[in-house]
C-alpha cells in the first residue's frame, strides 16, 4: 500500500514551491511560450524535478507521464504511472492570478487510483481513492446533482449562441480546477472540444467521479490512461442526470471538430 500521508506531504510541498515563484506574491518569475499561445514558467520546470524525484521515491515501481517531461513511451509497459501535471493552469499562473493547481494522479491498469490537487492560493487540497469517495480539505463532498440540463452552471467567460439557456460561472484556467467545481457542486458541466492530454485530468476527474460526477469524452465513451497517445478528443463532466442531453447538445460540434 502507498503511504497517502506522505504522498499528501509531497503534493503539498509542491504547491508551496509553486506558491514560492507565483508572481501574484510578488515574486520575480521568468516564463516563455514552449509554442505559441502555450507558456511554461521556470516554477512549472522546478515543481516537475521535485515531484519526480519524490513520487518515484515514494513508488520507485510507478512509470511516469509529466506535462514538462520527455515521454518515455516504455511507460504503457507499466502497471502503474504517476500522471502529472507540475502546474496546471500555467497562463493564470504567469500572470499572477489564481486559477492553477498542482495535479498528481497514480494510475492502475489505465484507471486512476488516487488523485490529489492543490491550490495553495484557493486555499484548496482535492483528494479522493478510488471506491472511498472525495474531499476538499478533508470534508467530504458531493457533485452537483443537478436535472434539467438548461440553467446547468458552466465554468466559463462567455457562452456561445447556441449555448445561451445556461449559465456562465468563474472559469479558472485550470482545467482541474473546473473539473473539481462540479466534483464541489459549484458547476453542473464542463465540456471540452478539442484534443487534450491525460496528465491535465487524471487526477480530477477521479476526484469528480467518486464525488458522484458522470465522466466520459465529448462523445459519451469511457476515459481510459497510460494510452501511447496519452490524449483524448474532448471531456464532459457533469451532474449525471444531465449527462445524455449535454452529449446530444455536443454531438454535431463534436463530430465537426475531431
Amino acid at each position: 500500500m502507498i503511504d497517502r500521508d506522505r504522498l499528501q506531504e509531497i503534493v503539498r510541498e509542491a504547491g508551496r514551491i509553486a506558491h514560492s515563484r507565483w508572481p501574484g506574491a510578488g515574486h520575480d518569475l521568468h516564463s516563455w511560450d514552449k509554442t505559441p499561445n502555450n507558456p511554461v514558467s521556470e516554477a512549472d520546470l522546478e515543481v516537475d524535478r521535485f515531484l519526480k524525484r519524490e513520487l518515484t521515491r515514494l513508488l520507485p515501481s510507478a512509470a511516469w507521464l509529466s506535462e514538462e517531461t520527455v515521454d518515455d513511451k516504455g511507460r504503457t509497459a507499466s502497471g502503474l504511472i504517476w500522471l502529472v501535471d507540475p502546474i496546471d493552469g500555467t497562463r493564470d499562473f504567469v500572470r499572477g492570478r489564481s486559477g492553477w493547481a498542482v495535479s498528481v494522479a497514480l494510475v492502475s491498469a489505465g484507471k486512476p487510483l488516487i488523485g490529489m490537487l492543490a491550490a495553495p492560493v484557493r486555499g484548496e487540497e482535492w483528494l479522493a481513492l478510488a471506491g472511498q469517495g472525495a474531499t476538499l480539505n478533508g470534508a467530504p463532498i458531493r457533485a452537483s446533482t443537478r436535472s434539467q440540463f438548461p440553467g446547468a452552471r458552466v465554468p466559463t467567460h462567455t457562452l456561445p449562441k447556441e449555448d445561451s439557456d445556461l449559465v456562465a460561472v468563474e472559469q479558472p484556467n485550470s482545467i482541474a480546477l473546473r473539473i473539481a467545481m462540479v466534483a464541489d457542486d459549484r458547476a453542473d458541466l464542463v465540456a471540452t472540444l478539442r484534443w487534450g492530454f491525460e496528465w491535465d485530468i487524471a487526477a480530477a476527474t477521479l476526484i469528480a467521479r467518486e464525488a458522484g460526477a458522470e465522466v466520459t469524452d465529448a462523445f459519451g465513451a469511457p476515459l481510459a490512461y497510460n494510452k501511447h497517445d496519452p490524449r483524448d478528443f474532448g471531456l464532459l463532466v457533469c451532474a449525471p442526470a444531465i449527462h445524455a442531453a449535454a452529449v446530444e447538445r455536443l454531438a454535431e460540434r463534436a463530430k465537426a471538430l475531431r
